[in-house]
């Protein structure tokens, strides 16, 4: 089992037994807040799951249906579960106005708060897992699994305070003004994941300042004249590179390839967590210009 799939399958199990925590005390105590984050469990392990599947697909090597892999179902992925925790954010704020307008009143205080101290802990637990394991694969399923999971810390953070602060002064409107604003943040927080796995899927460019430090690797080689057609792009874990290098017309094949395959070397050498996928098309001399200025 590979590091992606051991992450998403603690993420999943630690999504169920939060789930099954907060749910029953959720119900139980009639706190918005609680429910609010029981629902949020309840998301974050169908995502979980979900992300198992996607990078379980996206790690299949590329073959005669799918020429470059399936990498962009990481980004599919992380649209979707966008979407998912948008509308579970939606759904959370019509639960804490519906409380305020039925004036509903909070019970078991003392085991919901006991509840959310033991989710905290462990939730930062897992969150500090998954930064580790998003910085050693470049996975974006396990970036967005983390950055789905601070949010969580986050509300669990707002879920106890509300909770201490109810059970002290007895205004049920904490508990109402708390879920809302968990509820908002949950929509807010949603957008990054929707916004970087759409750019995926439109192949955009890698970072700028790679694409500079690609340019450079190939400028400083003496026997490539220029340059034409860099483009880059990524899908999961896998970066793509494609580039026309401009020869003298009179290199041999073989000192061309060498230098190719020096460049190729170094690009790789940038960052060696990624899976780098590079394609060089090597020119007798700069086509890309002379039909440019046709």
């Amino acid at each position: 089992m590979t590091l992606q799939k051991k992450a998403t399958v603690v993420s999943s199990s630690v999504a169920a037994l939060l789930t099954i925590m907060k749910l029953v005390i959720g119900i139980a105590s009639g706190s918005v807040a609680v429910l609010a984050s029981a629902i949020d469990s309840v998301l974050d392990m169908f995502v979980s799951l979900f992300n198992y599947f996607a990078i379980s697909n996206s790690e299949k090597p590329a073959d005669k249906e799918f020429n470059y892999g399936r990498g962009k179902i990481e980004a599919l992925a992380s649209v979707i579960e966008g979407t998912i925790i948008t509308i579970s954010g939606l759904f959370l704020l019509y639960q804490a106005i519906k409380k305020a307008i039925n004036g509903e009143i909070s019970q078991y205080m003392g085991t919901s708060i006991t509840v959310m101290i033991i989710s905290l802990i462990i939730t930062i637990s897992l969150v500090i897992y998954l930064n580790k394991v998003a910085k050693k694969t470049n996975s974006m399923v396990i970036k967005a699994d983390a950055l789905h999971y601070k949010t969580d810390v986050y509300s669990n953070v707002a879920v106890l305070t509300s909770l201490v602060l109810v059970h002290l002064t007895g205004y049920e409107i904490i508990d109402v003004l708390v879920g809302s604003g968990i509820a908002l943040y949950i929509i807010y927080s949603s957008y990054e994941l929707i916004h970087d796995g759409v750019l995926v899927l439109l192949d955009r460019a890698v970072e700028h300042d790679i694409v500079e430090k690609i340019e450079d690797i190939i400028k400083s080689k003496e026997k490539v004249n220029t340059h034409h057609l860099l483009k880059t792009r990524e899908a999961g874990h896998q970066t793509f590179v494609e580039v026309h290098l401009v020869f003298d017309c009179i290199i041999t094949l073989m000192d061309a390839h060498r230098v190719s395959d020096k460049i190729e070397q170094e690009i790789e050498d940038l960052d060696k967590n990624r899976d780098w996928i590079i394609n060089i098309h090597m020119d007798p001399y700069d086509d890309f210009t002379i039909n440019d200025s046709k």
